[in-house]
């Protein structure tokens, strides 16, 4: 008797985990690329080589000793994406200080949280950036915060001091205090959007995210040549990890579009900077494509790139290949807590695969799918919850054991909540979260595979399927729609008739709502949370028009 293969799949690499503390990786780059192009944000205008980088990343370092900032004290970092935000990055490791990644859309309640749940130092900010004050939030909550010594808004005067007086600094300091470290060290900490309470600190080492960034710069192909225009958010794992430690590591050229996603920032920044790679969520690609001077941008530089973040359209996948010119595009899978990415496609794979999968097992970890209610591993073909373990899962949450402890079982598996399905092969298939699973009259609906039918109805930009409240079957399936623009009005009928004989009469949308954008978190992510309550309201009001 024969027995289906375990859903279970290791990394195996040629190529060993590096061992260095981030500052020691970047010296490498410069040792070998200091003349090359470094960073350039379009915005500001301005450029550094390796070696100019390097000079600023010492002189912010050295600033920040001056201030009395020792190894583990913790740095937030609250700013839209611009270079000083990585300079701060980089200085930071290069002290041991933890670099606190502080949400640019957060308020007031959710700063003062972070800066005391960390116990946040010295705290580098934007003076402000759209409707957000920033200065004007921290003094509100500045009084309630023992540990908070120094503000610096990098338009101002503190700022400013602190970089002259790193440039006069002696920079046999930095060398001692920089031997000292060791790669194990953490040195981040990224709060996860919680759908429930307050959000939890992930806390990541050098070796976390230094190699997570390394590998998913060689699964990209990358060398000094490459030029990466990084447009998620710097702090998020997508921007600081996937794009800057990428880079830095391969001695590749970062390129900052907008401080905030911008489409047309975006493909300018491609077109004139010569990008060889392109990094953003589906919905960042969805209005790229969608702009009107999509053509007359040259994007022929274009090689690669990454699309993660949350489920990749397959319809939208299928263009950013064939109109972007993104052929060896790939698509990451991960999550904060494992720094981030768990799986990716790889160049060599068919389009069939990129579509429709996320990928196989990075280098040097090991993934499986299991039993939710068991714990064991299913059988290939199968669906279950994605486990990962390895080099990349994280430390833990900052100060809460307990909460770790939910997440990372004792043999040092991380349980992401992700529903998946692994092939033959190896390959991987996100099919929901556990939580986003709609359970309609007893059947189980994952709105993954119904968002995905309904790409293909020509008229719909994106789609976003969720499970509202139902007296007779516990819940039923509510569409939120974008239509591209010039399509002809769509109701619930028109998609009702669209969707049947093709998909299962449960998994057919039986209320629809036309929006000009989702509600989404400030990483691009769909909040399907707020899409919840809001549907609630809008079927109390007009349920019985439906």
């Amino acid at each position: 008797m024969t027995t289906s293969l375990p859903s279970y799949a290791s990394g195996t690499s040629e190529v060993p985990l590096l061992g260095d503390t981030i500052g020691d990786n970047v010296d490498r780059t410069v040792a070998a690329f200091g003349d090359r192009d470094a960073l350039v944000d379009t915005t500001s205008g301005r450029r550094w080589t390796y070696r100019e980088f390097q000079a600023d990343v010492n002189a912010v370092a050295l600033g920040l000793m001056g201030l009395g900032v020792e190894k583990g004290d913790r740095v937030g970092i609250w700013s839209p994406n611009c270079p000083e935000w990585t300079l701060v990055q980089y200085a930071t490791a290069k002290i041991g200080a933890i670099l606190v990644n502080i949400n640019p859309a957060y308020r007031v309640h959710e700063l003062e949280y972070v800066l005391r749940s960390a116990g946040v130092r010295v705290l580098v900010a934007a003076r402000a950036f759209k409707t957000s004050d920033y200065a004007g939030m921290i003094e509100r909550v500045r009084p309630n915060l023992e540990a908070l010594e120094h503000v610096l808004l990098l338009d101002g005067e503190e700022w400013t001091s602190l970089c002259a007086n790193g440039k006069s600094a002696d920079p046999a300091a930095l060398a001692e205090r920089s031997a000292s470290l060791s790669p194990d060290d953490p040195i981040n900490i990224q709060y996860t959007s919680g759908t429930t309470g307050f959000p939890k600190g992930a806390t990541l080492s050098h070796h976390n995210i230094l190699n997570n960034g390394y590998f998913v710069g060689e699964l990209c192909g990358y060398t000094e040549v490459d030029r990466i225009c990084v447009v998620p958010p710097l702090y998020h794992c997508f921007g600081m990890v996937m794009g800057n430690l990428a880079a830095t590591s391969h001695g590749a050229c970062i390129v900052y579009p907008a401080p905030s996603f911008d489409p047309l920032a975006t493909l300018n920044a491609v077109a004139t900077e010569r990008c060889t790679s392109l990094y953003g969520v589906p919905t960042m690609f969805i209005a790229e494509l969608a702009e009107a001077a999509f053509d007359e941008y040259d994007l022929s530089s274009l090689r690669t790139g990454i699309m993660a973040g949350s489920p990749c359209p397959v319809e939208v996948m299928k263009q950013v290949i064939e109109r972007m010119g993104m052929t060896e595009v790939t698509i990451c899978y991960g999550m904060t807590e494992t720094s981030p990415v768990s799986t990716q496609t790889r160049a060599d794979d068919s389009i069939d695969l990129r579509v429709s999968t996320v990928g196989r097992v990075h280098p040097h970890l090991e993934i499986k799918i299991v039993d939710p209610e068991t714990g064991l591993t299913v059988p290939r073909g199968e669906a279950g919850e994605f486990c990962t373990r390895g080099y990349s899962v994280m430390l833990g949450y900052w100060e809460e054991p307990d909460k770790t402890a939910e997440a990372i079982d004792a043999a040092r598996w991380m349980h992401t909540g992700d529903l998946a399905i692994m092939d033959g092969d190896g390959y991987v298939k996100i099919t929901g979260r556990i939580k986003d699973m709609v359970i309609r009259g007893g059947e189980n609906i994952y709105p993954r595979e119904i968002e995905e039918f309904l790409y293909t109805l020509p008229d719909i930009q994106d789609a976003q399927v969720i499970g509202v409240p139902d007296a007779k079957y516990g819940e039923e399936l509510m569409a939120w729609v974008q239509l591209r623009p010039g399509a002809e009005p769509l109701d619930a009928q028109a998609l009702r008739e669209f969707c049947t004989g093709k998909l299962a009469h449960y998994k057919i949308p039986r209320y629809v709502h036309i929006v000009d954008e989702f509600p989404m978190t400030v990483t691009g992510k769909i909040r399907k949370v707020e899409m919840r309550e809001r549907s609630v309201e809008l079927l109390g009001v007009d349920a019985g028009d439906r």
